[in-house]
């Protein structure tokens, strides 16, 4: 896409959409204790989020990346020392859904109070997120 299409704030918007609806699928799987995916959408959420603001601050296309953490530091996000243990730990998600060893030993590790501990710090991530002015 050159320069000259590319719309910043429709991109964002398109990704802000995107975080939302990930973050609705995330509670339905949980209420359904579909526990191990409901922590996959909601890294999908978070990641959509920052994509957004890292469309909104760079005024270019977000990578093509799911490291939370590379994420926020590539928009120039200014994150404390919680809040990038936070994202490590929320991109693990990503990668121990898609790819569960032979023991399963995540799908195992999400019990339903593991599971709403993570997704209520998924929350709290979310509405920091999405509450920067972008």
């Amino acid at each position: 896409m050159d320069n000259d299409a590319f719309n910043s704030a429709s991109v964002v918007d398109y990704w802000l959409t995107e975080a939302a609806e990930a973050l609705q699928v995330a509670d339905h799987l949980f209420e359904k204790r579909d526990f191990s995916y409901a922590l996959f959408f909601g890294h999908l959420a978070i990641e959509k989020a920052l994509k957004a603001m890292y469309v909104a601050k760079m005024k270019k296309h977000a990578p093509p990346i799911h490291n939370l953490l590379r994420l926020a530091n590539g928009a120039g996000i200014q994150l404390d020392d919680e809040q990038q243990n936070q994202l490590i730990v929320i991109t693990t998600f990503n990668i121990e859904a898609r790819y569960p060893d032979m023991k399963r030993a995540f799908r195992k590790k999400c019990t339903p109070e593991y599971t709403a501990q993570q997704m209520e710090v998924i929350r709290e991530v979310y509405i920091w997120l999405t509450s920067q002015k972008i």
